[in-house]
């Protein structure tokens, strides 16, 4: 029989003595031997001694004992794959349990003993006999009823102390009424499927159907005979090959297991961690796992065996294979492509390209957390992108954009002396010194002037803007606002192209000289 663990504030005092160089005779009331022990676990545990000593009592007595033996020992985890294999060879003419524990000593020599496994091999075989209480109809593997409990649990936000509430989301298999418990933030969609998958992979495998209750994250429509499914929750299905079984609106009976497992959480998860405070959604679901463990390893109170016990021996031989690729939900829309060649993602504010043949066009958008693939109206895939988080910004392919993009963008003052020169050297030199008037201020600041500047010599008559721009040259006035006056006004005030100024001689009759005025 197994020695009681001792108090965790004596086993600190042995492990504070020890780092101080005192011999282990020497240390508090302890037999030498238990001190041994305990120093022995807490060097090979992984955690150095000086952070164990750091951690509350309980966290310390979980880490240096491991709560049940029969299941933290690694050596269960290997048993429990052999075990239906021993199983169908225990029912094998002349075979014995002491055969099988040979043969498997001989590929684990520091495997169980042959009481132990003994054990685990009847508690594997007792589990599979059907009883009164586990309706001996449900086959193994088949349902997953899930649900989310009405009670809420809450962690406290570091950063603002602020109370958040998380919804439970409860599942059970009703075959070996397993069950599984952990906290998320809403019951959306997305966090209602993230959990479902994490199920999923709790469990290592997938029933046949999964039965959900009719919240708006599985079920769109409510109806006795034909709910209408949630499209997130067909693709989850059929990402993972299983099938989804809404139960009747107002029929709790439909899954009653779940809705007594979610009794269960309440007594099991609750109840024990009312006291504790939790700092984050991690934390808590840390917690809720730890008692889950507990309540799936517990001995069922009329039953010889656990849930685990029955799980792996009637479920786990029955589920299908998971995929190893995470599912992500998919969303759909439809989205106009602008004359840039961009459509704009609104759930994200930002922009991915698209080949410019389809500006104009409305084209079909699917995108999950990771890409953004894009279809034409006829089913084409013209485009595929990471999904960016980033607000505004512009996600492009260089091969979807027309000849003339590169000309706004990645912009410079070069650039746009370089494509003011293309047009003639005078307006290259109004560029250059639109950029010139402030060295000081950043060219950045001047992009804009430049685009008008670029906009007016398009929409200008082409001897009127040269004149304007000369107009502003001479005055040593280049900016946007002066050449612009000076179109609007048809360069009123300035002397025409063919029109020499007035000079006026120096000696005249309208000259009076300073004698006059003496």
């Amino acid at each position: 029989m197994a020695g009681k663990c001792k108090e965790m504030n004596k086993i600190k005092q042995a492990l504070r003595l020890h780092l101080d160089g005192e011999s282990n005779r020497s240390i508090v009331d302890l037999y030498k031997g238990t001190v041994n022990k305990y120093i022995t676990l807490a060097e090979s545990c992984g955690i150095p001694i000086p952070v164990l000593l750091t951690m509350e009592e309980p966290e310390i007595e979980r880490v240096l004992t491991g709560g049940n033996p029969a299941y933290s020992d690694s050596r269960f985890q290997d048993l429990k794959d052999r075990l239906p294999y021993i199983a169908s060879e225990l029912e094998r003419k002349h075979m014995t349990l002491y055969l099988l524990w040979r043969e498997y000593r001989t590929g684990n020599p520091d495997g169980y003993g042959y009481t132990q496994f003994c054990y685990h091999v009847n508690q594997y075989t007792e589990a599979q006999k059907p009883s009164f209480v586990l309706s001996p109809d449900r086959e193994g593997g088949q349902y997953l009823f899930v649900d989310f409990a009405g009670d809420t649990m809450s962690y406290v936000d570091i950063e603002t102390g602020e109370d958040v509430k998380c919804q439970i989301f409860v599942a059970s298999l009703p075959a070996s009424d397993y069950g599984f418990a952990m906290a998320v933030r809403s019951q959306t969609v997305d966090d209602f499927l993230y959990a479902l998958e994490c199920c999923l992979r709790h469990i290592g495998g997938v029933p046949k159907i999964i039965v959900t209750d009719n919240l708006k994250a599985s079920v769109v429509k409510a109806d006795r005979y034909e709910p209408e499914i949630n499209r997130s929750m067909e693709d989850f299905a059929e990402h993972f090959g299983c099938v989804t079984i809404p139960a009747r609106s107002g029929k709790p009976k439909d899954k009653a297991l779940v809705e007594n497992h979610v009794k269960l959480t309440y007594h099991n998860v609750y109840a024990p961690l009312r006291n504790r405070q939790f700092f984050s959604l991690e934390e808590l679901n840390a917690a809720i796992s730890e008692q889950m463990v507990l309540h799936n390893q517990r001995r069922m109170q009329r039953l010889p065996f656990t849930r685990e016990e029955r799980f792996i021996s009637i479920d786990k031989p029955a589920l299908k294979p998971l995929r190893a690729e995470r599912f992500e939900i998919k969303y759909r829309c439809e989205l106009l492509v602008n004359p840039n060649s961009f459509i704009y993602m609104g759930r994200t504010k930002n922009y991915y390209s698209v080949p410019y043949r389809l500006i104009g066009q409305k084209v079909k958008v699917i995108y999950t957390r990771t890409l953004v693939n894009i279809y034409s109206q006829q089913g084409e895939r013209v485009a595929t992108h990471l999904r960016s988080y980033r607000v505004g910004e512009y996600v492009r392919n260089d091969a979807h954009l027309p000849s003339y993009y590169n000309d706004y963008v990645q912009l410079s003052p070069a650039k746009y002396i370089w494509r003011a020169e293309r047009i003639s050297a005078q307006f290259a030199d109004i560029i250059r010194g639109v950029f010139e008037q402030n060295a000081a201020a950043p060219p950045e600041t001047f992009y804009k002037s430049c685009d008008g500047l670029f906009n007016l010599q398009k929409t200008t008559e082409p001897q009127l803007f040269d004149r304007a721009c000369r107009a502003a040259l001479e005055r040593n006035r280049c900016n946007y606002g002066f050449i612009r006056n000076l179109i609007e006004s048809k360069c009123a005030g300035l002397p025409a192209e063919d029109e020499e100024p007035t000079l006026f001689p120096a000696d005249h009759d309208n000259i009076r000289g300073r004698e006059y005025f003496q």
